[in-house]
């Protein structure tokens, strides 16, 4: 019997060690030769992430930001998506902190999931604040009722609050109805409370009145009795702007909101210098953008991006999604729609002197790559002359470098020989590799305008990946491209010029090789960089 108990308890151990280890831990893959080597490997994602969060178990789903002033650290709620969810109960809310937006330490579970009875068996996103005149923590989340019956809402507005931001009550008489003031019953989701200029409390909700989407608008003096305050925005066209954040940064107030339409899917923000100047930027569908790109921030890879700011900076969050079948071209283009949920990313929101947003690398992120690298060209195709750090390429030309670590910043200047020149960057690519991923800077339209596009490369990729590209920006007056990649695992996000920020997953970047390539023209690299933490 001891024997068999002895078996059964070492089983289980070597069971837990297996599904913890990363490829770094396998005794037969550290054999491999990976400084020496060039082929493809067919690496996987490790149990944890470094820099871009994921639970154990589960994935992150609509974040919920907020700085606590008291602690000193932001601490981000979010909806914790299990694979598979609890049927008719899921969603609880889960949370984690940090101070740099960096690394993040779990505090587990704070607002369970009602019961299958209850308004709350499933809960949706919402946004948490503090009021000092009782010490509380407020925060307003979506109450999702299971098989809702046609007298009965099937979203609603409730309310928990905690002294500590460990313990929360829900407030079982607290329940703010769409219906009430003439909105959808069961499109009434997503509040999100801000202090206005008036010093009041305001509350915004994503609902639809006549058919049409709109956020509803209701002021507080003390966040429990709620005014009506009929539209505070509407939506452009046949749109529905999801997880919704209102603040003022400088002179300017912003809405960030993530479109719902699966042919755009992305988060996107409009711009005014009052209130009522930000709520025109829709009215009777005026359009009037923000930027020359509709407002975007971000790609596809990056969705429900909400913002909290420490008073000197202010850091969006938002979730990458997985890809079934980890298929890197599997991005859920329209109309399918990319999978619920992944990691939680973070960018440093960059405030231009137009009022105009941007993305860039959070300074935290950077400062965990210490580590630098030994950096080896493996390969190299077309017309190319270098070493080190610095190469010049020709059209068709690339350089194939060795393999990454499973956590990396790579950085380079690329500097083209005119405003036409297409290059980019391709990952998980061996001399061997029939695929490969590449992330392409590509003119759009004339030479005054790039894109980023993705890419299946090699004899049998698909070429151009619908769904997952990015947005137009300028091309620089002096066609100088300062890159900023960071991965982490199959986390992808590129930085450029301060312009650009584009994020994607990717399968299988780590432990295989990287190169830059030239299309077109021809393309000087410098400062080549690749740090690991």
């Amino acid at each position: 019997m001891k024997t068999m108990i002895y078996s059964f308890a070492m089983a289980a151990m070597l069971g837990v060690l297996a599904g913890g280890c990363s490829d770094d831990n396998d005794p037969v893959l550290t054999q491999r030769d990976w400084e020496g080597t060039d082929t493809y490997f067919a690496s996987t994602d490790a149990m944890t992430f470094g820099t871009y969060y994921k639970p154990y178990a589960g994935y992150v789903g609509d974040p919920m930001p907020f700085y606590d002033a008291a602690s000193g650290e932001f601490k981000i709620m979010y909806l914790q998506e299990y694979r598979p969810n609890q049927a008719g109960t899921y969603h609880p809310v889960w949370a984690v902190s940090t101070k740099d937006a960096a690394s993040y330490t779990s505090l587990g579970e704070l607002i369970p999931c009602g019961g299958l009875a209850e308004q709350d068996a499933a809960i949706g996103t919402g946004s948490t604040i503090y009021n000092a005149a009782d010490n509380l923590y407020y925060t307003f989340y979506t109450g999702n009722k299971y098989q809702p019956t046609s007298s009965e809402n099937g979203q609603v507005v409730m309310m928990a609050t905690s002294s500590d931001f460990k313990n929360w009550t829900k407030d079982r008489t607290f329940y703010l109805k769409g219906n009430t003031d003439g909105y959808s019953k069961s499109d009434f989701r997503d509040p999100f409370v801000f202090v206005g200029d008036d010093g009041r409390y305001h509350l915004i909700v994503s609902t639809t009145k006549d058919g049409k989407g709109v956020l509803a608008e209701y002021t507080s003096s003390d966040l429990k009795a709620w005014e009506h305050q009929g539209v505070f925005m509407t939506m452009m066209w046949d749109r529905f702007y999801e997880c919704p954040d209102v603040f003022k940064m400088g002179d300017w107030w912003y809405l960030v909101y993530s479109e719902m339409h699966a042919a755009v899917r992305r988060v996107q923000y409009f711009k005014g210098r009052t209130l009522d100047e930000l709520k025109a930027c829709t009215a009777n569908d005026a359009g009037l953008w923000p930027d020359g790109h509709e407002g975007f921030l971000d790609s596809r890879g990056f969705y429900a991006g909400k913002t909290a700011s420490d008073g000197t900076n202010r850091y969006i969050w938002g979730w990458c999604p997985t890809r079934p079948g980890n298929d890197n071209t599997n991005v859920g283009a329209y109309p399918q729609e990319p999978k619920w949920a992944g990691n939680l990313v973070a960018h440093k929101l960059i405030q231009h002197t137009d009022g105009t947003l941007t993305l860039g690398p959070v300074d935290g992120i950077a400062q965990k790559f210490a580590t630098v690298a030994e950096v080896k060209a493996m390969a190299q195709g077309g017309s190319v002359s270098g070493s080190g750090a610095e190469y010049t390429l020709g059209t068709d030309s690339y350089v194939l470098f060795s393999r990454l670590d499973e956590c990396n910043h790579v950085s380079f200047t690329a500097t083209t020989s005119g405003r036409g020149d297409k290059f980019g960057f391709s990952f998980v690519r061996g001399t061997d590799s029939k695929k490969y991923y590449s992330v392409v800077v590509n003119p759009e339209d004339n030479d005054n305008k790039r894109k980023l596009n993705f890419e299946e490369g090699g004899e049998e990729g698909k070429g151009f990946i619908e769904g997952i590209d990015g947005y137009v920006f300028d091309v620089p007056q002096d066609n100088t491209y300062r890159i900023d990649i960071y991965t982490d695992n199959s986390v992808c996000v590129v930085y450029i010029n301060d312009q650009v920020a584009y994020t994607n997953r990717i399968y299988g970047i780590q432990k295989n090789g990287w190169s830059v390539d030239c299309y077109s023209g021809s393309l000087k690299v410098s400062d080549l960089k690749v740090s690991h933490q």
